[in-house]
């Protein structure tokens, strides 16, 4: 692991790649190497990165505007990681992963790493490992990382509890203003990126940023938020135009969090939310793999099933025999 963990922080982007496969392993041996590693990275990593969540739903262009903001990123001297969340399948467990092939021109650029990963059916639009994924590709040198996520719309705030920046793209056209008052997703966004503002798009771009605008100082301000922000714009993709102004207000938003000390209060917050998502999953795992409870699970699924009880039912008696063994 000291060998691996050494070539992650002299920049070789094969051993961050095997390190990202270990930590994304079910396999038990691997988990544990896993843990062994992402322990050691925090005692030594020095470097710090800025963190960007990009969401919104299927089709708004997510992958097009990475390629062009992360092309303005590492032309400002930058070495950018792109995090692509791919969504799995419930029929087959498969994913796509093709993420890459959607940035081909940022894929081939030395200062840029992508790295697509499946959901495995997690919800928020991240995987249970994406945390450890920023922490390495973090230790590595990259100092933007950007996680596209998966695109599944008002419940994708999981994003939000990882990184520094949180931004919903959407498209011209995507709703009234009302659509901007909507809780979840929308009021988490530090950024509205209305994308696609070209051509026959462009009035409705500029309607929809201005209907965004109005409703966001409708919306009550966060604690950890400026007067500023959240605000919303617009950007073309596709002719590269806003790009420049969004990678300005970006940092800025950045530069003033750290001001004000928010930065780090928010950083906190995450390790927190990290230590209650690790410890329920550790709860769970453990007592999926003890015999009783797999086979007093099994026998449930069979009578409900059956329909010689009902779900309520196999709850209550699951959670009795809980109580019976642990309390």
């Amino acid at each position: 692991m000291k060998n691996l963990l050494n070539q992650i922080f002299n920049h070789d982007r094969k051993a961050l790649a095997k390190a990202i496969t270990l930590v994304e392993s079910t396999l038990e041996s691997h988990k544990e190497k896993s843990n062994e590693l992402i322990q050691q990275l925090i005692k030594e990593n020095k470097n710090e990165s800025v963190r960007i969540a990009l969401s919104g739903t299927p089709g708004a262009g997510k992958s097009t505007f990475i390629e062009a903001f992360g092309s303005k990123l590492i032309n400002n001297g930058k070495k950018v990681a792109v995090l692509a969340i791919d969504p799995t399948s419930k029929k087959t467990g498969g994913s796509i992963l093709g993420d890459k092939t959607r940035m081909e021109n940022l894929s081939r650029q030395h200062n840029a790493f992508i790295r697509p990963s499946p959901s495995n059916l997690n919800l928020g639009g991240v995987t249970t490992k994406t945390r450890e994924v920023i922490l390495l590709c973090e230790a590595a040198g990259y100092d933007v990382i950007i996680i596209e996520t998966v695109g599944v719309g008002q419940s994708e705030t999981a994003a939000f509890d990882m990184t520094d920046v949180f931004c919903l793209l959407i498209t011209p056209e995507s709703g009234d203003e009302l659509q901007g008052l909507k809780k979840g997703i929308t009021e988490s966004a530090d950024f509205i990126i209305v994308n696609k503002a070209d051509g026959i798009l462009e009035k409705s771009a500029n309607l929809a940023v201005a209907e965004y605008s109005s409703a966001l100082r409708l919306l009550s301000k966060r604690i950890d938020t400026h007067e500023d922000y959240p605000k919303a714009t617009k950007v073309s993709s596709l002719t590269g135009k806003g790009i420049r102004e969004i990678n300005d207000e970006i940092f800025t938003f950045i530069k003033l969090q750290k001001k004000l000390g928010f930065f780090e209060q928010k950083r906190q917050k995450q390790n927190i939310q990290w230590f209650k998502e690790k410890l329920d999953l550790t709860l769970i795992e453990f007592i999926s793999k003890k015999n009783n409870f797999i086979e007093l699970r099994n026998d449930l699924k069979k009578k409900v099933e059956n329909t010689e009880i009902s779900v309520p039912e196999a709850i209550f008696i699951f959670k009795k025999e809980l109580k019976q063994n642990f309390c």
